[in-house]
């Protein structure tokens, strides 16, 4: 059945989408089987898509699972590239990591996910491992507390309704009135903080990211080790440099989308 009655949607480009979506961390070898069943597709759509994602080098076969193949990165490098996200934001990222000694992180959000776009980090023993193309529940995260408390309401229900794809369980599993009071907290004061509610050992701080109307479009954070870092290093002295990163990623963002265009001239 169509999910979409736009007679321009093309429903086998979505369901090869479901089937890449259908391998994450806790899932990097599927079965054909499997794969047909965490996309609710029928076998022999299933085994044709896997099928041409193997042709096409963006997935393999081991035994009898197919797992995904590092060419699946093209298509985030390609959002990324587009954005120029990794060139506006290094030389900020960078001075943030000299100053505070922590590794830091970009991250924008997917559903009720973030996704970290950007990053530099720095050797450090930590639960959970980060990447570029990293997703993690938004409303356990520093970096997603800030995206999501940006939300206008009915658009945050829409959000919070949707299923996480990342596949990491948080330790903090807040109820609505819960979550809806922090995120107030958020907005109020323009930062937030997580202490191992994602995960043990972790906690950060984060703010926004803005445009030139003040909406936020990214979030960016500090995050460190709870048994190196005390919440308050985080909050005293790694927040006021944060913020001025914040602020300084956004003027580079407005000038950057605000730049003229130039196009070839017609020979």
């Amino acid at each position: 059945m169509r999910r979409d009655a736009n007679p321009d949607f093309i429903e086998s480009i979505a369901r090869g989408l479901d089937v890449i979506r259908s391998f994450d961390a806790a899932h990097p070898a599927l079965s054909l089987s499997e794969v047909a069943a965490r996309t609710e597709l029928p076998r022999p759509t299933a085994r044709r898509i896997l099928t041409t994602l193997e042709l096409l080098g963006y997935a393999h076969r081991v035994e009898d699972a197919f797992m995904l193949t590092p060419r699946v990165l093209e298509l985030g490098s390609a959002y990324i590239g587009s954005m120029n996200i990794w060139q506006i934001v290094r030389p900020h990222l960078v001075e943030l990591v000299a100053q505070t000694k922590e590794s830091c992180s970009i991250a924008q959000l997917d559903g009720s996910d973030i996704v970290y776009v950007a990053r530099v980090a720095v050797p450090k023993l930590v639960t959970l491992s980060v990447t570029i193309g990293t997703r993690f529940p938004a409303f356990a995260t520093s970096l997603g507390k800030i995206l999501l408390a940006a939300l206008p309401p009915d658009e945050l229900d829409a959000v919070l309704a949707t299923p996480s794809r990342s596949g990491v369980s948080p330790r903090w599993h807040p109820d609505r009135r819960e979550l809806d009071s922090a995120l107030r907290d958020i907005r109020d004061r323009g930062w937030a903080v997580t202490d191992e509610q994602l995960a043990l050992g972790i906690r950060s701080v984060a703010t926004a990211i803005t445009d030139d109307d003040g909406r936020t479009i990214a979030a960016v954070n500090v995050n460190a080790s709870s048994a190196e870092t005390a919440m308050s290093t985080l909050v005293d002295h790694h927040l006021p440099p944060l913020r001025e990163a914040a602020a300084a990623i956004s003027r580079d963002w407005t000038a950057w989308h605000a730049r003229p265009i130039q196009t070839a001239s017609p020979a």
